[in-house]
């Protein structure tokens, strides 16, 4: 699909934000300090937050269930990094940001219904028309119907319509209440001319670089100052060699499970497809082709009657029997398509920009129009269009077979695994693994950050050896294609290494505690014979600097050897053409910087500009009163104990 033309699709990660609410708040509580004091929680509680102070008092405050968070934190690793699943340290880390999400989001409903914000089941409705959801739910204005719409949140939630419509009412007042926090926020005409000429100044400047790994390898202290300086930093590196330790285990693949990799019979493929027919359903598709005449949004009248002028004339080209590819080939901006000749391929109803996706869905098979968007004028064919229709099983049989298989032998390997386990907890690694005929292994001493090199991913087996100690029942723990058995049968407790054994790492850490002084030492001598002569090039070559020269750039501009213009040196943008800089600490490395051309954006430019960046002004200044606000009510429920958490909930799970 052409990455331009598409929208993200929305549809997942809408229903999906709607469970907990941040997407449209500020997280201003990440993880809150303090959040776990004491009090009458019940176990099947992650919180519960008290509106009023007299509700603690009576213990009915609002619980948030333990059970609900985990599964949005499952949810959350399931869409982002699916390998992690079953790691609990990982399972651990989202549960906290989870929670502590849902807590605030709890918070700030409480504080909404106080000030009698509410929404109402009408509302629901009408965000669900014209929110993010709408594309799917009211295709063209029409509702799917009962049916398909719980099967839709059933499928990609798992979570009743009841329980999801609650969701979204929570979200809209959490919405209007930040509208009532934010109301008042203004700015003045001064502030959004001064705010866009300072965020459009362009610059174009000359700067010689000092670089640090140059400087690095200057340093270059006598064997007498390393140990000196190893001697003073004892108490650094009194635990210089961290922990390590030694893993015995036998690993087995899905190809050694007993009798191989399971298969999918037909029945089985059958009873699933049965078992899942609402998620085989192919929504309506258009095939089409375009020609893209680019206009860029902020375009002059004069640019965008020369852009509609070439597409007016490359449409009656089509009209009167030119070939579509080849003008396509000739004309189009668009790098994606123009090659194939603007062949788009099948699109579903809401994935394009409105404009296009309007033209593809309505326009009559065959027709060719022009039809303009935020991208520019697109001359417009549709090739056919196939109603939503259930994909037959003959059209998804190979993809459910995968998925069965998948399960099943990820299934199986959890029992072979377990199996295993049990054996070797009875019998011990070296007789469980001969009886099965696997080869059993003892690495090396390795760190808490340090790898397998056998094993696809020995993260997990890692984490868990250093969870437990040696001597431990045999445990088990996925590596990416399988399981592995271990044990920890050695460990070498973190301590202090001799002067000799470490002192290429003395001689490193030497080199970084001396470099920040040396690089800001030659980069003031760079500065001041610069001054001195008024000579950029001249400096650079006394000291061995390098000069470069920078395009026309503005504040967000990376530059190289340099970084971000506007973070490293704003001063740069108030300074005069032919002015030199004084030293500039760019981090990795030392710059003096002269400065050759400067424009400013004209009056015009900042008139045609002005209601935008009085939006983007806005909008930030809400964002931080409401953060503000968040941050001021989560204080005060912290404050006066109205916010209790499941001591339990927070602690790390540990391995077994």
């Amino acid at each position: 699909m052409i990455r331009f033309l598409q929208k993200e699709n929305r549809l997942t990660k809408a229903l999906f934000v709607v469970i907990i609410a941040a997407a449209s708040v500020s997280m201003v509580v990440y993880l809150i300090p303090g959040l776990a004091a004491g009090g009458a929680v019940s176990a099947n509680d992650y919180a519960v937050v008290y509106p009023h102070w007299y509700n603690k008092l009576f213990s009915n405050g609002e619980e948030i269930m333990l059970t609900k968070v985990e599964q949005i934190a499952r949810q959350q690793i399931q869409q982002r990094n699916p390998q992690y699943a079953e790691n609990p340290m990982i399972l651990n880390f989202f549960t906290q940001q989870v929670g502590q999400q849902m807590v605030e989001q709890q918070v700030l409903q409480e504080e909404a219904d106080k000030l009698g914000i509410n929404a109402t089941s009408e509302d629901v409705v009408n965000y669900l028309r014209s929110g993010p959801t709408g594309a799917v739910i009211f295709p063209n204005g029409k509702y799917i119907g009962d049916q398909q719409y719980a099967a839709l949140v059933n499928t990609r939630l798992n979570i009743s319509v009841a329980e999801f419509e609650d969701n979204i009412r929570r979200e809209i007042i959490l919405q209007r209440l930040r509208k009532f926090v934010t109301a008042g926020v203004t700015v003045s005409d001064q502030e959004v001319r001064a705010q866009y000429l300072k965020d459009n100044i362009k610059i174009k400047f000359d700067y010689a670089v000092l670089s640090s790994d140059d400087l690095r390898k200057t340093i270059n202290p006598s064997d007498a100052d390393l140990e000196a300086y190893f001697n003073k930093n004892a108490v650094r590196y009194k635990n210089g060699v961290p922990e390590q330790r030694k893993i015995t285990y036998f690993a087995f693949t899905p190809q050694q499970l007993p009798g191989g990799i399971p298969q999918a019979s037909q029945q089985e493929i059958q009873t699933y497809y049965n078992q899942h027919r609402s998620e085989y359903t192919a929504p309506e598709t258009a095939t089409s082709r375009h020609i893209l005449i680019k206009l860029a949004p902020d375009a002059d009248a004069k640019t965008d009657a020369a852009a509609k002028a070439k597409a007016e004339d490359i449409l009656k080209q089509v009209q009167n029997g030119g070939n579509f590819a080849e003008l396509a080939k000739k004309y189009s901006d668009d790098p994606g398509s123009k090659d194939t000749g603007g062949e788009l391929g099948p699109s579903q109803r809401g994935r394009m920009v409105p404009e296009f996706d309007n033209a593809i869905f309505t326009q009559k098979i065959g027709d060719t129009r022009m039809v303009k968007s935020q991208f520019g004028y697109h001359i417009v064919q549709v090739e056919s269009r196939q109603a939503a229709h259930e994909q037959p099983l003959n059209e998804v049989q190979d993809t459910i077979k995968v998925t069965l298989i998948r399960e099943k032998t990820a299934q199986a390997e959890e029992n072979y695994a377990r199996q295993l386990t049990d054996e070797a907890s009875k019998q011990g690694l070296e007789k469980t693994a001969a009886a099965h005929h696997l080869e059993l292994t003892t690495t090396p001493p390795v760190g808490a950050n340090g790898t397998i090199a056998a094993l696809p991913d020995g993260s997990q087996l890692i984490s868990k050896a250093f969870q437990g100690k040696q001597g431990d029942a045999p445990q088990s723990a996925p590596t990416g294609e399988g399981y592995a058995i271990f044990q920890v049968t050695g460990v070498e407790p973190a301590h202090a290494p001799t002067f000799a054994d470490w002192k290429t790492h003395v001689l490193d850490d030497y080199r970084s505690d001396q470099l920040p002084v040396l690089l800001n030492q030659k980069t003031k001598e760079l500065a001041d014979k610069a001054q001195a002569s008024h000579d950029l090039a001249k400096a650079a070559k006394e000291v061995g600097a390098t000069v470069k020269t920078s395009d026309l750039v503005g504040q967000s501009t990376q530059v190289p050897d340099f970084g971000d213009v506007g973070q490293v040196a704003p001063q740069l943008f108030n300074m005069k053409v032919g002015d030199l800089s004084g030293p500039i600490n760019a981090g990795r490395t030392g710059v003096v910087a002269k400065l050759l051309d400067k424009k400013e954006p004209t009056p015009d430019e900042i008139q045609k500009n002005f209601d935008r960046t009085r939006e983007q002004i806005v909008e930030q200044r809400q964002e931080q009163a409401f953060s503000l606000f968040a941050s001021n009510v989560m204080a005060d429920y912290k404050k006066h104990g109205r916010i209790r958490v499941n001591p339990k909930s927070i602690a790390p799970e540990q391995g077994e």
